[in-house]
């Protein structure tokens, strides 16, 4: 007598079902750490700790960041105190390592991100039209200043000031310009407004020999102002630039994207490329975009003083910038008045951002 294919199949189901259940069950995925508050910062200068701090070692030390996760996707291993629920990364510097390293992490299924507030917290050259070495200046507006059209200042058309004009445009600074696709960046206005506006009133280290650097800039009364807070947008180019006349153009630069908005303040390389990867990872919402600060500090001037030629301080701050030390404080003791904040009232922050309606 045949068997029935319904009895047949009946058979097979029933010794597939037996021997899934004898198999070992696969471990579970482990549920994402949740973090709160998370430190981005570019580079370190040799050891994470106990030697001659960068922008991550008096982040690491004070902030108890002892839990390491590996990251071999990215530039250097993230730390964590998984108490408090602080993180911090070093992106490497330059654009792409801070783009490729933000987007690793916020891609890893090891972290829960969705309510963290991010903050980068990182030096910078400083305009001192503006402001001190040692100043720390919170960002709104982040300006490219690499993407665009460029020829050489030998060979531009007469009447031109620059070779360096936007894209899709037909000379510099034409107000004919199309919409940023990544030329600037806007952060949450009233975020960096609160962060300000908190600590706006703090009292920053003035370190030996600051004040004798300040003492150069005759000309520039905020440059000679020990160390102080303030609100100032930023310039992100992967070319480590000086000089006066580059210093008027990024601050034409700034107010040109910003349309007369934003202030130059700051010089630095990564944060477009930050921000840009927090946005795209916003939009599938791994992270909230309008929990972001940038808050940047002054390592050294972005001209030089008068009587002094810009490849002569260039090449003077190649040896160690004169702020570095204080600019590092800066930045602690800025940032870390914003996380603790934050943290310390957990249960409204966590679900509302911070306005200046909150002060």
């Amino acid at each position: 007598m045949m068997n029935s294919p319904r009895f047949s199949v009946a058979v097979i189901l029933s010794l597939f079902l037996l021997l899934a259940g004898c198999a070992p069950q696969s471990a579970k995925e482990p549920t994402p750490i949740p973090v709160k508050f998370v430190v981005v910062t570019m580079f370190e200068i040799g050891e994470d700790e106990g030697d001659k701090a960068g922008e991550f070692q008096l982040w690491k030390e004070r902030q108890k960041l002892t839990k390491k996760f590996p990251f071999p996707n990215s530039f250097h291993d993230i730390y964590m105190n998984e108490e408090t629920g602080v993180l911090a990364i070093v992106t490497g510097i330059g654009t792409a390592y801070s783009t490729s390293a933000t987007m690793a992490l916020g891609m890893d299924p090891r972290f829960d991100l969705s309510k963290a507030y991010w903050l980068v917290a990182g030096i910078a050259g400083i305009d001192p039209e503006d402001a001190s070495i040692g100043s720390a200046a919170w960002a709104e507006y982040l300006v490219d200043g690499d993407l665009a059209h460029e020829i050489d200042a030998r060979e531009i058309p007469e009447g031109w000031e620059t070779g360096y004009f936007a894209r899709h445009t037909k000379k510099p600074y034409d107000p004919n310009k199309p919409e940023p696709t990544g030329e600037m960046l806007r952060l949450n206005p009233e975020l960096t407004e609160w962060a300000y506006q908190l600590t706006k009133d703090i009292s920053l280290p003035d370190l030996p020999g600051l004040a004798d650097t300040r003492a150069l800039y005759t000309e520039h009364p905020n440059a000679q102002k020990p160390p102080f807070v303030l609100k100032g947008d930023q310039l992100a180019a992967m070319t480590f630039w000086h000089g006066a006349i580059m210093n008027d153009w990024a601050n034409k630069w700034v107010d040109y994207w910003s349309e007369g908005k934003g202030e130059f303040v700051t010089s630095a390389m990564e944060d477009t490329g930050t921000f840009l990867s927090l946005s795209f990872l916003h939009n599938i919402g791994k992270v909230d975009k309008n929990r972001v600060m940038v808050l940047r500090t002054g390592s050294n001037y972005t001209m030089p003083p008068p009587g002094v030629t810009a490849a002569e301080s260039l090449l003077a701050e190649n040896e160690g910038y004169a702020g570095l030390d204080a600019s590092l404080e800066s930045a602690y003791i800025v940032g870390t008045a914003v996380l603790d904040k934050i943290l310390g009232n957990w249960d409204v922050y966590k679900d509302k951002v911070p306005t200046p309606a909150d002060l």
